[in-house]
């Protein structure tokens, strides 16, 4: 691993020159003298890499280094620095039990470096024996945060799942309402017009009056399946000119009949055929027949409109949840994403406009759907949160290099710089303490980069605020979340 002989060790009064080591006592600094070694690296040479077993400890003794994270297949700088005395690379060791020994970071030398190298089983001994309530401390903090963000992250779930559920329970109250209504006028309409057509049918009419009535009825019907939909004073203007037609035919109430009529596309030309079907002596009860077959069909179609609502919300759910299907499937990101919004849309605000730019060329991708829903549920609800109730919710997918990009946009407030690059972290929040748990971005995080090797990144300014989500087009089944 060398690139030049080293030294044996480095003398304990060196070692105390070091911030790490300048409290130790001399028999300490013995040990670790003892212990360790000088090793030297050239320029742009590797000191240790992210994902191998964290077999040392390291110290700057000079040179220059930089630490950088992998992310998406590609190798980040996190940090550079020639500070002596700077250190990484087994600074877990200490921590016992299941937790994997790996370097968190790789360590590039940037300059020809020299660093005073311990092996992690002797750091890990000296924290222990040297440091005994400290490395209590350490340890527990490590677990606890640990520990903390897994039931944290889990409470979050139920409190979203909640907020969903309950959004939709008002969503399908509404059209279910609206069918429970209508259903009860139908059977109504529908007694109404077994009465009128008794009448008509006594033997008042002949077979071809009406024959020909039954063929305006069906006429009427196939009016009210397609009729126009008009502006207010339109249907008002067509309405005084119906209700005027029936005033003149001596039908009573003929303003209450007028409003059915038009709603089912029928007009005063339409009306004339009636007269001419029946005759004068028969016009009323068969203009009411006829009004109660418009009603009826108006009825149906609402009930129709009511029901296809009711499914498409509960088809939505099942998209959403994904609990018919497998974790780890083929899926268009359209589709997760409409389910999310038809889920969320009890909590849309009345002043949030929402855009979707959709590319429908982008092919399906292999995802673990049901949370990439949670993962457009976090950044929805973010952008939400920001706009304070009033703005433009954008939805754009794209396609580059390889990667399918989902970008959530919004025109709040922005995020301040200084907030920016601790957004991901867990546990930070913006909010109000007791109102967020500060983990939406970090579990978002993890979804998209540590289980399906994506990437998320942000740009923000007053007014305009983007989160786009990378996913890989092809890539293996991904491992789970850390």
């Amino acid at each position: 691993m060398t690139d030049h002989p080293h030294e044996p060790t480095l003398p304990p009064d060196e070692l105390r020159t070091l911030f790490l080591f300048e409290s130790l006592n001399d028999a300490q600094l013995a040990r670790l003298s003892e212990a360790g070694r000088v090793e030297r690296r050239l320029a742009g040479t590797r000191v240790y890499e992210e994902g191998d077993p964290a077999t040392c400890f390291f110290v700057l003794l000079s040179g220059t280094v930089a630490m950088s994270r992998r992310v998406q297949g590609d190798d980040v700088e996190v940090s550079r620095t020639g500070q002596r005395g700077v250190y990484g690379g087994a600074t877990q060791a200490y921590i016992t039990g299941e937790f994997s020994q790996l370097y968190m970071n790789t360590l590039t030398a940037v300059t020809e470096a020299e660093f005073f190298v311990v092996p992690a089983e002797v750091i890990a001994t000296c924290v222990r024996e040297w440091f005994p309530m400290a490395m209590h401390l350490l340890e527990g903090l490590f677990l606890g945060m640990r520990a903390t963000q897994t039931i944290v992250g889990e409470r979050e779930r139920l409190l979203a799942l909640g907020s969903l559920s309950a959004g939709l329970t008002h969503e399908l109250n509404n059209p279910a309402a609206a069918a429970v209504r209508a259903t009860s006028a139908l059977r109504e309409r529908v007694a109404g017009m077994r009465h009128k057509l008794a009448m008509i049918a006594d033997g008042r009419l002949d077979g071809s009056q009406l024959h020909d009535l039954v063929e305006l009825q069906e006429d009427a019907v196939k009016r009210s399946a397609s009729a126009p939909d008009l502006t207010p004073l339109a249907r008002s203007d067509a309405e005084d000119a119906v209700a005027d037609w029936l005033d003149d035919h001596d039908i009573v109430g003929g303003w209450e009949l007028a409003a059915t009529l038009v709603a089912g596309g029928l007009d005063a030309c339409w009306l004339d055929q009636i007269a001419g079907a029946v005759g004068e002596e028969n016009l009323e009860s068969a203009v009411r027949w006829l009004t109660y077959t418009v009603d009826t069909e108006l009825l149906m179609c609402e009930i129709d409109d009511a029901v296809n609502r009711i499914s498409g919300l509960v088809a939505a759910a099942k998209q959403y949840s994904q609990l018919d299907r497998a974790p780890h499937q083929t899926v268009d990101v359209h589709d997760l994403l409409d389910a999310t919004l038809t889920m969320m849309q009890g909590k849309m605000p009345a002043g949030v406009r929402t855009v979707k730019e959709y590319d429908r060329s982008l092919p399906p991708i292999p995802a673990y759907a049901a949370e990439l829903n949670q993962v457009w549920t976090n950044l929805i609800d973010n952008a939400l949160g920001a706009m304070d109730g009033t703005g433009t919710l954008t939805l754009r997918t794209r396609r580059k290099d390889g990667h399918v990009i989902v970008e959530v946009g919004d025109t709040g407030t922005g995020i301040p710089p200084e907030v920016r690059p601790r957004i991901f972290e867990p546990f930070f929040t913006t909010k109000p303490v007791g109102e967020g748990t500060g983990l939406g971005l970090d579990i978002s995080y993890r979804i998209v980069v540590n289980k399906h090797h994506g990437d998320i990144r942000v740009d923000s300014r007053p007014g305009d605020t983007r989160f786009r989500v990378y996913l890989p087009v092809d890539q293996a089944a991904p491992e789970a979340v850390r």
